[in-house]
């Protein structure tokens, strides 16, 4: 398995650098964040994505789509990142073009995968209960009654669930909670009766939701992939998203990387550039020895996914923690190394370390995967 890029995948990264620079600099998480936008996004922004052909990566070309797979949508999502563009690309042509790739009937495919392509319809997956990542812990209840099921329950910290037109829901059909059995997933409008959404600002200054459903009535064709059976399809979509956010945690820490290293060229100390001073270079060192890592990791894991096998999960978890680890460390250090002035909110650092503290916890933080991957190994 090679983690080389193909000419085809670095015109896309090319491509993808170029547009998020020149429309959606970092100016304008700025304004969303102090403007307190109810959105969180652009959509100018979002259609310009989809004429690109960035929202149909995932969407296979009989749908509208671009069909060129996990790396592709990796290397958008490092671009985002490097620039902290707020999208629905995680949550639409990520986890949901992946869910409806994996598990869609010919009718629902047929019905959404072109909508997701042209960027005109937004999808969330509801799947976390818990404060922590937690896939098998399902206590929302799908009730069959008849030609419908019936859900009720409670989903946390929904990515993009204010804004998303359908739902995923992730519900018990069957079994205890923490079963991996009786799992079934479901496509719900959200506006449906009984559905009750509270919208969150979180620490990045992006946007969740934790949404209420009361005996919100579905018909049997919304049911997603097998019933009781669905607990496979959800750690499908779920590597997905794991995979292309650690990507985007690759891109954070190389542009702190990239500005922390500008400025330990530029600003002087004693009379003397600080990026002379040794343990400042040994700490850089370091550092870029660790992005290299999890570069690495994370070129595995995506190759992995478009190419898949028995070491795919485990490949995934791998990038997920190497990647958060190394992010972290990057934003650390990059706050350290610039100083008192790193601490201000004028200064970008501080931004990109919000947004490592909420996207390394997504879908598992370290120890979740750390734990994910000795279990794979010893048990």
């Amino acid at each position: 398995m090679t983690l080389l890029l193909t000419d085809e995948e670095r015109m896309i990264a090319d491509s993808a650098s170029a547009f998020f620079a020149d429309r959606a600099p970092l100016s304008q998480l700025r304004s969303l964040r102090d403007s307190r936008d109810k959105l969180g996004y652009v959509p100018a922004v979002w259609r310009d994505m989809a004429a690109m052909g960035f929202t149909g990566v995932l969407v296979p070309e009989a749908y509208g789509g671009a069909g060129l797979g996990y790396v592709s949508a990796g290397l958008i999502q490092e671009i985002i990142g490097r620039n902290l563009v707020r999208s629905p690309m995680l949550a639409t042509s990520i986890l949901g073009a992946a869910a409806l790739n994996i598990a869609g009937n010919a009718e629902q495919r047929q019905e959404f995968l072109p909508k997701i392509a042209v960027g005109s319809w937004l999808i969330a997956l509801a799947s976390d209960e818990m404060p922590r990542h937690a896939p098998a812990r399902i206590t929302l209840r799908a009730t069959r009654d008849d030609e419908e099921f019936i859900l009720h329950g409670r989903k946390i910290f929904v990515l993009d669930g204010h804004i998303a037109d359908q739902l995923i829901v992730v519900a018990r059909s069957s079994g205890e909670e923490a079963d991996q059995d009786g799992i079934s997933l479901f496509l719900v409008d959200r506006k449906s009766p009984g559905i009750e959404l509270n919208q969150r600002i979180v620490v990045d200054s992006g946007n969740v939701a934790d949404i209420l459903f009361d005996h919100v009535r579905v018909p049997s064709a919304a049911l997603l992939g097998p019933l009781n059976d669905g607990y496979p399809v959800l750690e499908q979509v779920l590597n997905a998203g794991r995979a292309c956010i650690a990507a985007e945690m690759l891109g954070i820490a190389e542009e702190v990387f990239s500005r922390t290293v500008e400025y330990l060229k530029q600003r002087e100390q004693f009379g003397v550039k600080i990026g002379t001073f040794q343990a400042l270079q040994h700490r850089a060192a370091h550092l870029f020895c660790e992005l290299v890592l999890a570069r690495s990791a994370v070129a595995g894991a995506l190759r992995a996914l478009d190419f898949p096998n028995e070491e795919t999960s485990f490949l995934v978890s791998v990038a997920a923690a190497k990647t958060g680890q190394a992010a972290r460390l990057a934003t650390d250090e990059g706050v350290h190394m610039h100083g008192g002035i790193g601490m201000t909110d004028e200064f970008d650092i501080g931004l990109y370390t919000k947004r490592i503290c909420l996207a390394s916890t997504v879908f598992g933080d370290n120890a979740f995967h750390l734990d994910r991957l000795a279990r794979e190994k010893f048990y």
